[in-house]
């Protein structure tokens, strides 16, 4: 089983509740999931980061266990700055002014707009296999049509992908769009995915969550590179040696237009890397999140 000895709660911040899962003891670490997932993708390396941190894990507003917030006209309450308020009044609820922070594909937005909107707050953040928003949209393409489709698709004006989806869930994300990584996922993850993602609430969750990254969470993200905003935390970029962003981008060079202190690397696997390479990701943002303690 994944998150021995960790303490399951909900806690209550801006409107909404988060479930979440903490564990270990030392310096805090806060750590994101990204889609169609839930905190529980984390399972296979909290366990080690428990030996020398104190592990926060939670699931994003509107998704797994944490409630949805009010819908609005803008998708702002679904939005990463939203998401990231969140994480910052969690943390602070625990007694953490100040953490480090780690978030995987949509929890990587979420992770990276807290460092841009709450510098003080972020000790060291990882970002792993992703680019920012905005430069994923500028960049788009015939490879991104392809690869990245469920971006405009469940972007698209509620309640068509909702619709779509919720005739068939367990196919759409299951055979459909995920089948190839099934294998990689822990078993009580998956169960904790299939459960979540057959409530209609959760897939309307999801569709906001893009509808925000194609509209809201990109006009920030373009905001801030023409004010010249960077991220001030030293950053640590992961990315899968056999996924898009080592086929279609040069990540890091891209990230040196946001972040001051940077570093990164691949690793060999495709997107899920926490899942798919537990042993790797854990050393990974071991060695990082322990420089300057």
């Amino acid at each position: 089983m994944s998150f021995e000895g960790f303490e399951l709660s909900q806690i209550a911040v801006d409107g909404v509740s988060l479930r979440v899962r903490r564990g270990g003891s030392g310096p805090p670490i806060l750590l994101l999931h990204g889609y169609p997932q839930t905190h529980m993708m984390w399972g296979r390396v909290a366990d080690g980061l428990a030996k020398d941190f104190t592990v926060v894990a939670c699931d994003l507003r509107g998704y797994g266990g944490s409630t949805p917030p009010a819908d609005s006209d803008d998708h702002a309450t679904y939005s990463k700055r939203a998401m990231a308020k969140d994480a910052v009044a969690l943390m602070q609820a625990l007694g953490f002014d100040r953490f480090d922070l780690a978030g995987h594909d949509r929890g990587g937005r979420v992770a990276y707009r807290l460092a841009l909107d709450h510098p003080q707050a972020v000790r060291r953040l990882s970002v792993l296999d992703i680019i920012p928003t905005g430069e994923v949209w500028s960049r788009a393409d015939a490879r991104f049509a392809l690869g990245y489709w469920h971006w405009p698709f469940l972007a698209q004006r509620a309640p068509g992908p909702e619709t779509i989806i919720g005739r068939d869930a367990e196919h759409f994300f299951f055979e459909f769009q995920y089948r190839a990584a099934l294998a990689a996922f822990a078993p009580d993850a998956l169960a904790d995915y299939r459960a979540a993602l057959a409530r209609p609430s959760v897939i309307h969750a999801i569709c906001e969550d893009y509808r925000a990254g194609a509209t809201f969470d990109r006009r920030l993200d373009e905001e801030d590179r023409k004010a010249g905003r960077r991220i001030a935390a030293p950053t640590q970029v992961l990315w899968g040696a056999k996924g898009a962003l080592a086929a279609w981008y040069d990540t890091l060079a891209i990230w040196r237009d946001w972040a001051d202190d940077l570093r990164g690397e691949a690793i060999d696997c495709g997107h899920f890397i926490p899942e798919e390479k537990p042993a790797e990701t854990l050393a990974a943002l071991s060695r990082f999140h322990a420089e300057g303690r």
